[in-house]
């Protein structure tokens, strides 16, 4: 058996449902509160393929959300219930019953460890629902091409791009580029460059408004996506270029300490 019908029968959700819990187990998951399957799924017995049914957003619209959603459920889920949320208007299932704010263990780079910033991994998490996972096939790839834009983008990026339209704090934000998707990186080169704390309020608007920028610029692949406009722009990759999974940095931080894989001593 083929590693893709492999997935398609035992580890996809069509695989789940038949092999794993059945429809009655589907709809207990579904109505019980766990949110792992729509209601839609439920009822008809059968999960959707992907990609999810997605509708063209206002990238504006969506950063304005994002923004202040952040101060509701912080950077990650407020990057997904920026979308979700609209798409729960316009689509409904399966979107009304993703479960958003358990997502709220992004905030400050996961449960504050300052590792990807939650931004970033709420845009993957969004391109990938919607698309689907590269594991589904090829017709998949653009949900991780399109999250690996993100992470280049939001390195490469002067941030936040976004301006509120009424900002919680007035003060100017100054913009800083991070060279890394990290988020204690991110933050504390703004920190360095603005002279503000962590817990300060201009800090906590910067990141708000951080969130609203990857908001905006997944939106707006997403739309390309759905055009059949949309073409990868993120060239890096790790495995390849440098033995390891890593982001192309490490040394900036880390100097001649960081350790060089087995494969790229040889």
């Amino acid at each position: 058996m083929e590693v893709k019908e492999m997935f398609d029968e035992k580890l996809s959700r069509r695989g789940l449902l038949k092999g794993a819990v059945g429809a009655t187990g589907i709809a207990a998951l579904a109505y019980g509160g766990l949110g792992l399957f729509s209601n839609a799924e439920a009822k008809s017995g059968v999960p959707e393929k992907w990609p999810w049914p997605y509708v063209k957003l206002d990238p504006e619209k969506t950063a304005e959300l994002a923004y202040n959603e952040w101060y509701r459920v912080f950077c990650g889920a407020a990057v997904i219930s920026s979308v979700f949320s609209q798409l729960r208007d316009k689509v409904g299932e399966p979107y009304t019953s993703f479960p958003v704010d358990a997502f709220i263990f992004l905030e400050g780079g996961m449960v504050g460890w300052g590792t990807i910033c939650g931004s970033n991994a709420g845009a993957n998490i969004v391109s990938n629902v919607i698309i689907g996972p590269r594991i589904a096939g090829p017709e998949c790839e653009n949900g991780a091409a399109i999250g690996a834009d993100v992470l280049e983008w939001y390195s490469e990026t002067a941030l936040p791009t976004f301006t509120p339209k009424e900002p919680r704090i007035k003060t100017p934000i100054i913009q800083t580029t991070s060279n890394s998707p990290l988020c204690h990186i991110s933050v504390g080169k703004w920190m360095k460059a603005s002279g503000y704390a962590i817990g300060s309020p201009e800090r906590r608007d910067r990141c708000a408004r951080v969130t609203a920028s990857v908001a905006y610029n997944l939106v707006a692949d997403l739309n390309a996506w759905k055009d059949g406009t949309y073409k990868q722009k993120s060239t890096w990759k790790a495995a390849s270029n440098v033995g390891i999974t890593s982001q192309q940095n490490c040394t900036e931080c880390h100097g001649a300490n960081v350790p060089s894989p087995p494969s790229a001593k040889k």
